[in-house]
Parts: structure tokens; sequence; C-alpha cells
């Protein structure tokens, strides 16, 4: 099984790299459109900037071509955020994979909350579904973000911070999770080869 990691120039692609490889699973970090496209898996991670991602993408010709792709498909954070509609960072149009609309956090209390959200912080409101298959109750993952989703009829996870937000999304072959599961110990762990065995 050969998977296609989405190169964009973004952070943190090494961990998810690293991450893979201890799964076993034979990944190639790749921006050509032939690979990807022939890949079993892909997967689109990433920490970063909206915009100057979606410059990137679309100077490769990669927004068009990941809109159509049919095998599964697994954004995480800054790959979850792009996966949708438009993002409030610098007012950016994105993937529109997903109708949603990703804001910024507005901290309602300074003492108590902190933007950029970062931390071990709860999945709840699990849906039955692949991706979520076997973890633990009241499973904690690992995030880093200043931006998120809103709940739609395509969230499967919430987390709360300040409020509910989409921790995971699904629609059709794309799934997309805004925290880190290569930094998420064995709950990352697992929904990482959830995917791998979707």
């Amino acid at each position: 099984m050969k998977i296609a990691v989405i190169k964009y120039n973004s952070g943190n692609v090494q961990s998810v790299l690293y991450a893979l490889e201890r799964l076993g699973a034979d990944a190639e970090l790749t921006d050509d459109p032939a690979k990807i496209r022939a890949a079993d898996k892909v997967i689109f991670p990433g920490q970063g900037e909206a915009s100057t991602a979606m410059t990137y993408l679309k100077s490769r010709k990669l927004d068009s071509l990941i809109k159509d792709l049919k095998q599964p498909f697994l954004g995480v954070c800054l790959g979850l955020q792009l996966l949708c509609e438009h993002t409030e960072e610098n007012d950016t149009e994105c993937l529109g994979v997903f109708p949603v609309k990703v804001k910024r956090f507005i901290p309602e209390n300074s003492q108590e909350f902190k933007v950029p959200h970062v931390g071990w912080n709860e999945l709840e409101n699990l849906t039955a579904d692949p991706l979520l298959h076997g973890l633990p109750a009241n499973p904690f993952v690992y995030y880093v973000h200043s931006f998120y989703a809103e709940l739609s009829e395509y969230t499967i996870a919430t987390t709360h911070y300040i409020h509910d937000f989409s921790a995971i999304l699904h629609r059709d072959n794309f799934w997309a999770i805004q925290a880190h599961p290569e930094k998420s110990s064995t709950v990352g762990e697992k929904l990482l080869e959830n995917f791998l065995k979707i």
C-alpha cells in the first residue's frame, strides 16, 4: 500500500512521516500530481498560514487535483482547515471539500483561555465511523491551533475549547483531524492506524 503525503511547504510534515513509518506504512512526501493520483491513500498534514499554503497548492494545480481524488484522504491540522470552504486567516478561500467555515478563536476570558489553543483536550460526541473505531472512552489528543472549523453535518467528533468545534470531519472519501495524531500518543496512533485500514 502506497501512501502519498502532500508536500506544500508547511511545517510538521516530518513527524507525520515518522509516525507512519512506525506503523509500517510506505509513505512518500510529494507534490507530484501523478504520484498523488496513483497512491492508495493520501495524507495532507501541516502547520502554517492558510493563504501561503493555498498559493502553493494552486501553483502546482494541487487545489483542483485534491478535490477530484477518490481514494481515502486525511487532512491534519492546517490540512483540515484548507479542506473547508473559507478561513478567516487572511480571508482565504480554501478547497471547499467541506462546506464549512473556519473561524479564529476569540478568547472570552484571557485568564482561562489562551489563543492559540495548545495542549491536550478531549474528543467528545464521537459518531460511528471507521476512523474512530476502537478508540478508548474519553480519548485525549494534542492540539496547536488558533483557528477552528465550525460544527456541521460532517462533524464526527467535537472538542470543547471556549466553545465546541469540529475536532474531526468526514465527507465521502475525505476525513480531517484538527489535532496532531502524530503527537497524540496511543490515541493518535490508533487514528492513523484506522485510516490506513479504511
